[in-house]
């Protein structure tokens, strides 16, 4: 298959969509200009990609190729509307092995996660507490034990963390998420849902048992900015606030 010269030029830069004949459903969304649209066909350099498209052939069938936008007036148009499409469709349910561009900034989000972004109305905490700030693990849309356990371990953390009675879920200088603290145990101790979670049994790390705040701390807290009390060039992930008061 070859797209005509003239109909190259028609289409500019676009977004496509690889499409499976066998259930209908979108496997894979990618952006280009030219010919990109059919690259996978030959020479798949995601090997999720290419196996999709060798069951579909094996079944005696092609993958159904379909333009999502065209004539775009940028290739950075392109790179949204295609972060767009996968956000909406889901990673999880395609071939793509990443989420699109700028996605974690730029993405699909909560309004009210946009809300406390962009407003930055700062946490005045007086409770003693820890922020544990989950950049590489947090994603929008994460389930309510999925953030648990993404917060709750597994750290590198001395003596003071007994004095905390609060951990705070922190993701681009925002709390995401409140927890009241019952009890630090040797990381591995307890069922997590994260993967390799059972490697770091034995380690000098830890991880925490708890559950969700109140919702009167959930109200002051949640969505509020912490950003300001990381300062510049801080590298560990843990913070504390106010453990000194808790002695």
């Amino acid at each position: 298959m070859k797209i005509p010269a003239a109909v190259v030029q028609k289409l500019g830069h676009y977004v496509y969509l690889y499409v499976s004949p066998l259930d209908n459903k979108v496997f894979y969304v990618g952006k280009g200009k030219g010919a990109r649209a059919l690259a996978h066909l030959e020479h798949a350099n995601n090997r999720n990609v290419g196996k999709r498209i060798r069951e579909i052939q094996k079944a005696g069938k092609e993958p159904r190729i379909e333009i999502l936008a065209h004539a775009l007036p940028s290739a950075e148009v392109a790179l949204r509307i295609e972060t767009a499409a996968i956000d909406l469709l889901g990673l999880s349910d395609l071939t793509n092995q990443t989420s699109g561009w700028k996605s974690s900034e730029l993405g699909r989000a909560a309004l009210d996660d946009l809300v406390a972004k962009y407003t930055r109305q700062k946490a005045k905490i007086t409770e003693p507490a820890i922020l544990i700030r989950i950049n590489q693990l947090f994603r929008f849309g994460m389930e309510p034990v999925e953030l648990y356990d993404a917060t709750r371990g597994i750290w590198k953390i001395g003596e003071d963390r007994n004095k905390a009675k609060y951990a705070f879920a922190v993701y681009q200088g925002v709390i995401r998420e409140a927890y009241s603290i019952a009890h630090w145990l040797p990381a591995g101790s307890t069922f997590n849902t994260r993967e390799n979670h059972e490697d770091f049994v034995g380690s000098d790390r830890w991880e925490f048992v708890g559950k969700v705040a109140d919702a009167e701390l959930r109200s002051r807290y949640v969505n509020k900015f912490v950003g300001h009390l990381f300062p510049y060039g801080f590298q560990s992930p843990i913070k504390y606030v106010n453990v000194k008061e808790a002695e």
